[in-house]
């Protein structure tokens, strides 16, 4: 897409009062050109006072070895950035050059900067990614475990490497909020780790210039943040990561007299936009889960932080949080699957763990059964991993070991949110469960994070996913393939004419958007009948010939068989696309009236009279279908199946499910996970 198109969608769906800011902003831009905002000298910092101890002593049970073999991988300059696994990036790497591409970034006002223009930045986000220092923090976190003087040498270079070749405000990592908050984090994590003001770091005459170096650093960061932040239509999580890093970084270093106010104003903000950026019954307004996950660990982190300086967050605060762990853990099914919806970006705020299976979803249902003595969410999270003893030391480790553990007992309706289940067994061998998406694209006017899949839905069965949402895979570039994986075709819903539900104005904007209603949610059946659910979405009304879209689908518990109804009301003609996206471990064959996907242990029939029969696409790139992104700028194949007909006037669609589940009476432990993960290698599904 064009700038300028880009620019035109961008500001259809700005208010007055955005565009006046955004105004605002541009001035503010091109006086910074000019040196008039920007930090001059920064002023001397008080080194009277830091923030109070947040990160535990060396916990027991850590795994010291995958630690310190991360550790070691960073000193010999093999780095980690999204698919480029053990990458040579050197130590210390060179801060403004692409990984990905080699594309040098210019050095020129950070604001100044395009970043979304491939050309000038290459993928920006292989070249944001290093600049958080999460690495830092894994020096930092191997020294504290093992003592060994060359993880601080090597903390020490990173940083001043990073100081030599990113000064302020020059660079791409001087350009977006939300970059610097991340990393102020991961700074905050690393000075405490490595001995606080009392570090060794900081002896002697040279110990004392790092010292105020890193602090200008920091005051910089802080300055910047407050004079951008993401308001209006980019005030999703942007936003509350920025207070987020803004909050951290004055309770840490409360060392100019600014630091009081940026405190007060992070705390207010993470407050109101803990409650407006998530419903009541704990759905991230985003709609994507991976993002759900980054507010989360965000809310977590403020508040251990706020908590160990004496001021923790409201009461209304955490219960947003335990919330959102309500919604993560119904949608997690017996082996620690979640559904992949709306975006992801593989981002963590800080790297605690470095265990192999490690799981943010679980990591953060372990530290919410902790926050809020849920046994509940420990039978979920199935153990402490390491990043939870870390933030909550020898204190959380014999409160985690005293909690009684209970089983599941799933919210099944998150009316505010949008989603829905229904299902049976939950938590053991024979577990069914269905998450219906009946919910808004995303969050404000832009809807950045959504996808285009109303009235989609997920099965998994015994703790295999049979019908998954196939994920991300791209953001910034490789436009076709962003542009499916967001897509309606990407989804188990139903296509017209070609047709997504809502329409793409830009990497991150929606122009019209699909609307989704439910009509009748009933997880329990009444005197043996069916659970059902049924909703309809209204995006194909935009068509000259309207089609409204209505879905009923019934679940027999007793039988494990699903019946799916998908109604279009309209007058004329239309071609319509039914697709279903089955896991990696499925294996798919064409019957005479439909499929039989097998899984593991599990397993299904597919029977839909529409059309010829299935279409049963893998690794298919025009049409493009039979891929799933499990990380970021990764995919691999699967089995996409596609029922393609023409209507004429209302038209039913039926298909019926029949499922095969494993053995009855045997409960699934969390270890499952770990069974799961090892059996189903990336590019090694048994599909067709």
């Amino acid at each position: 897409m064009s700038t300028l198109a880009w620019k035109l969608n961008r500001l259809k769906l700005m208010g007055a009062a955005e565009i006046v800011w955004r105004v605002q902003q541009i001035v503010q831009k091109k006086l910074g050109k000019a040196g008039i905002g920007l930090v001059g000298k920064p002023p001397a910092p008080g080194l009277a006072r830091f923030g109070a101890p947040f990160v535990g002593a060396n916990p027991a049970g850590l795994d010291e070895a995958a630690l310190r073999r991360a550790a070691d991988a960073v000193l010999a300059g093999r780095w980690n950035v999204f698919a480029m696994q053990g990458v040579n990036l050197g130590f210390p790497p060179q801060w403004n050059r692409d990984p990905k591409t080699g594309t040098q970034a210019p050095m020129k006002l950070g604001k100044a900067i395009d970043y979304r223009r491939e050309g000038v930045v290459g993928d920006i986000k292989y070249l944001w990614e290093p600049s958080r220092h999460l690495e830092l923090v894994t020096l930092a976190l191997a020294w504290r475990a093992s003592g060994e003087q060359r993880y601080v040498a090597g903390a020490r270079l990173l940083l001043e490497s990073w100081f030599d070749q990113c000064p302020y405000p020059q660079g791409v990592h001087w350009t977006s909020s939300l970059e610097l908050a991340v990393r102020l984090v991961n700074w905050a994590f690393a000075w405490q780790l490595l001995g606080g003001a009392d570090s060794g770091l900081f002896n002697g005459e040279e110990g004392a210039r790092f010292q105020r170096r890193w602090l200008d650093n920091i005051y910089q960061h802080c300055h910047f943040i407050r004079g951008y932040f993401s308001r209006h239509s980019s005030a999703n999580n942007h936003l509350f990561g920025e207070y987020m890093g803004l909050f951290i970084a004055s309770v840490q270093w409360p060392c100019w007299p600014e630091s009081a106010r940026w405190e007060a104003l992070a705390r207010r903000g993470l407050e109101e936009e803990a409650l407006k950026q998530n419903t009541a019954d704990g759905v991230n307004r985003e709609q994507a889960i991976y993002y759900q996950h980054e507010v989360m660990d965000m809310m977590l982190l403020c508040h251990r932080i706020g908590a160990a300086n004496g001021a923790g967050f409201s009461a209304a605060y955490l219960e947003r949080l335990e919330r959102l762990a309500d919604f993560v853990a119904a949608l997690m099914d017996v082996a620690g699957n979640v559904p992949m919806t709306g975006d992801a970006d593989d981002a963590q705020m800080v790297r605690l763990s470095y265990e192999t299976d490690w799981s943010p979803y679980r990591s953060l249902l372990a530290s919410c059964a902790l926050l809020f003595g849920r046994g509940d969410f420990k039978t979920k999270a199935g153990r402490l991993d390491d990043k939870n003893r870390w933030l909550f030391g020898s204190d959380g480790v014999a409160r985690w070991d005293a909690l009684a553990a209970v089983p599941e007992r799933p919210v099944l309706a998150f009316p505010e949110g949008g989603y829905y289940l229904l299902g049976k067994d939950f938590g053991r061998e024979q577990e069914v469960r269905l998450v219906f998406d009946c919910a808004p694209l995303g969050y404000l006017s832009i809807a950045a994070h959504g996808h285009a899949d109303a009235l989609s839905f997920t099965l998994s069965a015994g703790g295999e996913e049979l019908l998954t949402d196939p994920g991300t895979y791209a953001y910034h570039t490789q436009k076709a393939w962003r542009d499916y994986f967001r897509s309606t075709a990407a989804h188990n819903t139903v296509q017209v004419d070609g047709q997504d539900q809502s329409e793409i104005g830009g990497n991150f904007m929606w122009l019209r958007k699909a609307r989704a209603r439910l009509l009748a949610h009933a997880p329990e059946g009444a005197n043996g009948a069916p659970q059902r659910f049924e909703g309809e979405q209204d995006g194909y009304l935009r068509l000259a010939d309207p089609v409204l879209h209505r879905r009923k689908v019934e679940f027999d518990s007793n039988r494990n068989a699903i019946v799916v109804k998908d109604i279009l009301e309209c007058r004329g003609d239309h071609d319509v696309a039914l697709h279903w996206h089955f896991g990696e471990n499925c294996r798919v064959e064409a019957v005479s009236d439909g499929l039989v996907a097998s899984a593991l242990r599990s397993g299904l029939r597919m029977h839909c009279t529409f059309g010829d029969g299935p279409e049963l696409l893998r690794c298919s790139e025009a049409p493009i279908g039979g891929w799933i992104s499990r990380r970021f700028d990764e995919k691999s194949p699967i089995v996409t199946a596609v029922w393609r007909g023409r209507i004429s006037g209302r038209t039913e669609i039926e298909t019926r499910i029949e499922l095969t589940l494993p053995g009855a009476g045997v409960d699934v432990t969390a270890d499952v996970t770990a069974d799961a993960a090892a059996s189903s290698g990336v590019g090694e599904s048994p599909n067709i």
